[in-house]
């Protein structure tokens, strides 16, 4: 009686057997409460700090040009005779590497610097006789000049002379003339005497005789004079062939000169080139030995065997610099090239070093390293400007086993926002926080000094 009270007093749809069945399942409640507690953990994560970056991809190099791999090229074409290291050895600033033998028939001569330098001395010797005849030709053109200065004098000197003796002669034809006018106004005295019977016939003979004399003499005075004019005319002619003849003379001298000067040009510009080509084949022969221009390793030979030949500048052989300096190098977008400078941090990851890495959460990563902005290039190649990124001494230091060549990733740490920001930032594709004055002038170059070892 009691149990149909029970079931009498309980609710309509208890008392069936299906309706017992459609009750809540207690796995469903515990689904929903993970599904809330998940959803409310993602809204709580949103809202966690994440630090904005720029991501770049690149591979390790040298920060100095004289650190990178080089290839060792020929300088002159040749043949291979022997190789001296292999790949993979050290080899330190000098040593050789290879040695190669000449191919080329101007130089296959093995007495060509002796010879050169016979031809070479010949040529000088050439060059000082000629200078010496071109000096000696000089001291002949002086001579002649003064020889003509001296000549010269004496003709003038003569001329005067003459001209004296000239003026003498013109005044012996004057007093003769005055001497044949008195003989003959004596003779004409005279004569009027013997007419007069005062003179005798012999004194009258006399007279005349006198007058005779004096004409005689003033004859041979004015023959005299005209002699000394002639004489003087002469020496003036020859003073004027005198001046031609010299002239003519040294005309001559300073033509043979001339050319005398011209064959030593042209035999010290011959001088000069067998001197250019003696020295050019001395130091030719210098490049036969391939040598190591720095310290570093013999990365690989480009050439293989004896015997082969190879022209001027091909590669032989690829050297990479012992304890280079390191740098990463990084390629970003033009769009977040203003976002970097000179100074600013970054964390790397080197390929051969697996890292979890969170690009927002450099603190929670694991295997990355620090960096320093060293150099911006200021040209882009379709759109990408380079960066160089060395080791920041103030963190840890990069790896030993690092070669240049490997690959790297990087980041730039920029502004720290909210996940929920950074998400919505991505979604709708604007660019990164700038912040400004994150790191004083002062900090930032000491940072690049200490970069560069300075």
């Amino acid at each position: 009686m009691a149990n149909t009270l029970e079931e009498t007093n309980q609710p309509d749809h208890v008392q069936f057997e299906a309706m017992k069945q459609v009750q809540t399942p207690r796995q469903g409640r515990i689904l929903t409460y993970w599904i809330g507690g998940i959803f409310l953990l993602i809204v709580l994560c949103l809202f966690l700090p994440w630090t904005q970056n720029i991501s770049s991809t690149g591979a390790l190099t040298a920060l100095t040009p004289q650190d990178r791999p080089q290839t060792l090229q020929a300088v002159i074409a040749g043949r291979i005779e022997q190789w001296y290291v292999m790949e993979g050895t050290l080899v330190n600033k000098g040593d050789t590497i290879a040695r190669l033998s000449e191919i080329k028939e101007k130089y296959m001569d093995p007495n060509l610097l002796a010879n050169l330098g016979q031809q070479l001395e010949a040529k000088q010797g050439s060059a000082t006789a000629t200078g010496a005849k071109a000096q000696a030709m000089q001291e002949q053109i002086k001579a002649l000049q003064e020889g003509l200065g001296f000549s010269l004098q004496k003709a003038r000197n003569k001329i005067e002379q003459t001209r004296l003796k000239l003026q003498s002669d013109s005044m012996d034809v004057v007093a003769q003339r005055t001497d044949l006018a008195i003989a003959e106004a004596q003779f004409a005295r005279q004569e009027n005497l013997y007419q007069q019977g005062l003179k005798s016939l012999t004194e009258l003979e006399q007279r005349r005789l006198k007058l005779q004399e004096a004409q005689a003499k003033l004859l041979s005075v004015i023959n005299k004079f005209d002699a000394t004019r002639a004489e003087l005319q002469n020496t003036r002619t020859e003073l004027n062939s005198l001046q031609a003849e010299y002239a003519d003379k040294i005309a001559k001298a300073e033509a043979e000169l001339s050319a005398t000067r011209s064959y030593v040009f042209g035999t010290e510009a011959e001088v000069a080139k067998l001197q250019s080509e003696y020295t050019s084949t001395e130091v030719r022969s210098q490049y036969y030995h391939i040598v190591a221009p720095q310290t570093g390793y013999l990365v690989r030979t480009l050439k293989a065997g004896i015997g082969e030949t190879v022209k001027e500048g091909e590669p032989l052989a690829t050297i990479m610099p012992n304890n280079p300096q390191l740098a990463a190098e990084l390629y970003v977008n033009a769009l977040d090239l203003p976002l970097i400078k000179p100074g600013d941090d970054m964390r790397l990851q080197f390929e051969g070093w697996p890292a979890l890495v969170f690009s927002g959460w450099p603190g929670a990563s694991f295997g990355t390293f620090g960096g320093t902005v060293a150099v911006i290039d200021n040209t882009g190649t379709n759109g990408q400007y380079r960066l160089l990124v060395v080791p920041d001494p103030e963190q840890e230091e990069w790896p030993d086993a690092l070669r240049v060549g490997s690959g790297v990733q990087g980041w730039a740490m920029l502004n720290t926002v909210p996940i929920w920001y950074e998400i919505w930032r991505q979604l709708n594709n604007f660019p990164a926080d700038y912040t400004a004055g994150q790191a004083t002038t002062k900090d930032t170059t000491k940072k690049t000094e200490t970069a560069y070892g300075e």
